[in-house]
């Protein structure tokens, strides 16, 4: 067998495939990448049995062939040849010669016969989302999934599609994140995906508004296809936790507040905060100001910035990684921060429109000293 191709192209597929490599596998064959070669086109698999990821770059070459090698050694020789044009040779007992320039490498492959079969997106339900909208969806959401294995539904996020809206929910025992977007979609359903799948997607997701993002739906499994990548995953069983029902809908307290004075506020009072320091911050919303307090060993703050205010003056206590987490994936000058009392989740809403929902829970404050 043997190949010639593009130094930075095959270079950049391994990148990207390798993601969804493991360096310790049950199975020894999903250590490495699987290469398949043909009709001047190589295909490039990663898979660890949770998430899987393919791509195919054009190469010259008439022969055909399968094979596996380990990918974080074969891509580091490639990055490191000195020529734009790699050969690759691989002779009948699986050994590859990498030739770049003057540099020559030889490294041992492995058969790709037990290497398992991923999903076919043949026969799957097709949706097909635009590239920018789904990323910025889940850049806005993602933080939110929750990170623990009590409840594994949690460790993804929701695909809600209902009456052409979609809404991609994550959440965990703290905060919840809600992105909503008016789709083509006619049918109604709802699956989970799991979180490190979403963000492998999301890293190959173009900002250029006429790309398409194509999910392919089964009853156990999804497919991303982006860009010339396929993303595998399984799809998470059992049912998310009724979010709906933990949104508050009684308001007494709305605040509008500036974003980014508000973010530079909290990030002041995050200096004081560590793990060791995990106090957390003071707010006071009264007479078209919000106060901050935080005291913990390493010092202590105050400070305030103006809000338009309505409603009865309300003290809280957040998390303040809790709050700074949406805060920073908002693009809006202006938010409003909706309270229905000092125990109940605070809401983080756009002062118009309904394109997000943001939830945070407080926490339960000491008296002051």
């Amino acid at each position: 067998m043997k190949l010639i191709c593009n130094k930075l192209s095959l270079y950049e597929a391994m990148t990207n495939v390798s993601k969804a490599i493991s360096e310790r596998s049950s199975l020894p064959c999903l250590e490495g990448m699987k290469f398949k070669l043909r009709d001047s086109l190589l295909e490039l698999t990663g898979y660890d049995l949770e998430i899987g990821i393919r791509t195919t770059i054009a190469v010259r070459s008439d022969d055909e062939c399968e094979f596996i090698i380990k990918a974080k050694l074969f891509s580091e020789m490639i990055r490191k040849m000195p020529a734009d044009e790699i050969v690759i040779e691989m002779n009948e007992n699986m050994q590859v010669t990498i030739t770049g320039g003057s540099a020559v490498y030889n490294i041992a492959a492995q058969a790709a016969d037990e290497y398992p079969m991923l999903p076919d997106k043949q026969n799957c339900e097709n949706i097909s989302l635009p590239q920018p909208m789904f990323k910025s969806m889940i850049n806005q959401t993602l933080f939110a999934a929750s990170a623990s294995d009590i409840n594994p539904t949690l460790k993804g996020e929701l695909f809600e599609f209902e009456k052409g809206v979609f809404n991609l929910v994550a959440m965990d025992n703290y905060r919840l994140a809600v992105r909503t977007e008016s789709v083509k979609v006619e049918t109604d359903k709802s699956f989970i995906v799991p979180s490190r799948a979403m963000g492998e997607a999301a890293r190959l997701l173009s900002d250029n508004d006429e790309d398409k993002c194509e999910l392919f739906l089964s009853s156990k499994h999804i497919i991303f296809e982006i860009n010339g990548y396929l993303v595998y995953s399984r799809l998470i069983e059992g049912n998310f936790h009724p979010y709906k029902s933990a949104i508050p809908k009684n308001i007494t307290t709305e605040v509008v507040v500036d974003r980014k004075e508000l973010i530079s506020t909290l990030e002041r009072a995050m200096l004081l905060i560590s793990d060791r320091t995990p106090s957390p911050v003071r707010c006071y919303f009264e007479n078209g100001m919000i106060k901050i307090k935080c005291a913990t060993s390493n010092g202590k703050i105050q400070d305030e910035i103006k809000a338009d205010m309505t409603g009865p003056v309300i003290e809280m206590g957040f998390k303040c990684k809790y709050m700074l987490d949406p805060l920073g994936r908002i693009n809006d000058e202006k938010i409003k921060l909706e309270m229905s009392g000092s125990l109940y989740p605070m809401k983080i809403v756009p002062v118009k429109g309904s394109e997000y929902v943001y939830l945070t829970l407080p926490v339960r404050l000491s008296r002051e000293r």
